[in-house]
């Protein structure tokens, strides 16, 4: 068996505008399916749990074409020309922890790891929930509805990832423009959102090794001293980069999606409010259900392989439907449901972080986020309300992302 041949286009209305209802078809009609998006060649998206969890974890799957027989990269060099990206600017896209594999993603990856370790975000929990209070009181002083996404979704985790990285309170609201502006993948906004970040970090980079702090940028400047762990500039760059984009943009929406989803299932709100030590669980189950990322970055095999009865070839490119896989009834009982008492097994329980080498890497962060704010929030505003009908929550067409452009809320 092959995968058909006529590619789905990832940027079409249906996965647009009914992401679930389409992707859920596409796993049970063509679970392995030739997929393209923005006039790249064909590659096959795989949306069963059980395809997605090997694609992510098999160690012949690799995120770095060049290991898998290719002399590039086809399918960001497509995405990019689209875009308008040069060469000199996808450089910052192209070779970071997200996209190398082994002993250099192992290096890489070692160079952060230390200021996302569970104890390490156990420490910043106070923090958290200090900066979650004071949104929380700026909410309370508003007249009349209120956009949860700009009001609270957003300034909490770009305060949190910002203040740990080492980006200064006065430039952080740049930050969330970029962000929305990157992963909407604008071709007259892209490449320029793309230069003014590079080079606002270059900028802290150079404040840094003048004036080091006790800040995440701080300790990557010293790492370039250090002979084992040598970082280049590009490398450097790249990875603040990477993390304050990474590190804001997903779980505000982790948070929004999470409050819409509560509000319109009381039956499930209420069973927090009876028992609050449910959180963590209700957190996981929350991201299993609506989790903002719907598939993952190319993958390739390093050799030829079957996946879900149909032949892949070395080196064709591959995505991971993470939003099917999270709703496959092969892996979990009334996917579609929300049950906040949901134990799905040991670990997260869904596939909404990835799996294998390339879990993400500010797992706990967000959670911890996604769990303090949704818990103050809840305690703060017990009748917390959407102030238009769900019905018209307008939900944002952004290729691979589950987010809505504002939330309008009333708090009293």
């Amino acid at each position: 068996m092959t995968a058909p041949a006529e590619p789905q286009d990832l940027l079409a209305p249906e996965l647009m505008t009914d992401p679930y209802g389409a992707y859920a078809r596409m796993r049970e009609q063509a679970p392995v399916r030739t997929v393209s998006m923005m006039g790249s060649p064909p590659a096959v998206m795989v949306t069963r749990h059980d395809d997605v969890r090997t694609v992510l974890t098999d160690p012949r799957f690799v995120t770095d074409p060049e290991l898998a027989g290719n002399a590039a990269d086809p399918m960001r060099a497509a995405i990019f020309e689209q875009l308008g990206i040069s060469a000199d600017l996808a450089q910052y896209l192209l070779r970071n922890i997200l996209t190398t594999d082994g002993a250099e993603h192992a290096r890489l990856r070692k160079l952060v790891s230390r200021a996302f370790t569970v104890k390490r975000v156990q420490g910043l929990r106070p923090r958290v929930e200090e900066i979650t209070a004071a949104l929380l009181d700026r909410m309370a002083a508003a007249d009349g509805p209120v956009d949860l996404v700009e009001a609270f979704a957003y300034p909490l985790p770009i305060t949190v990832i910002c203040e740990l990285v080492g980006v200064p309170e006065d430039q952080r609201p740049q930050w969330h423009e970029w962000g929305r502006d990157m992963v909407a993948l604008n071709p007259e906004r892209t490449p320029t959102v793309l230069r003014a970040a590079v080079d606002h970090v270059q900028e802290l980079v150079a404040a840094r090794r003048a004036a080091p702090a006790d800040d995440l940028i701080s300790g990557l400047v010293r790492a370039q001293e250090d002979d084992g762990d040598r970082l280049s500039d590009t490398e450097l760059v790249t990875m603040v980069f990477a993390l304050v984009m990474a590190g804001h943009e997903t779980t505000a929406h982790l948070i929004t999606n999470a409050v819409l989803t509560l509000l319109i299932h009381p039956g499930q709100l209420a069973v927090l409010r009876e028992d609050p030590e449910l959180w963590p669980r209700a957190v996981n189950e929350l991201m299993r259900l609506r989790g903002p990322v719907q598939f993952t970055q190319f993958r390739y095999p390093a050799e030829d392989l079957e996946l879900g009865g149909t032949t892949i070839a070395r080196g064709t490119p591959v995505i991971a439907g993470l939003l099917p896989a999270n709703h496959d009834p092969r892996a979990y009982d009334h996917p579609d449901e929300l049950d906040v008492r949901r134990y799905a097994g040991p670990g997260d329980g869904h596939l909404g972080f990835g799996q294998g080498p390339h879990y993400c890497l500010g797992a706990a962060l967000a959670r911890q986020e996604g769990e303090v704010a949704l818990r103050m929030l809840f305690d703060r505003f017990p009748d917390l309300a959407l102030a238009v009908p769900a019905s018209e929550i307008v939900w944002e067409p952004r290729p691979g992302f589950s987010s809505v452009a504002e939330l309008p809320v009333r708090v009293h």
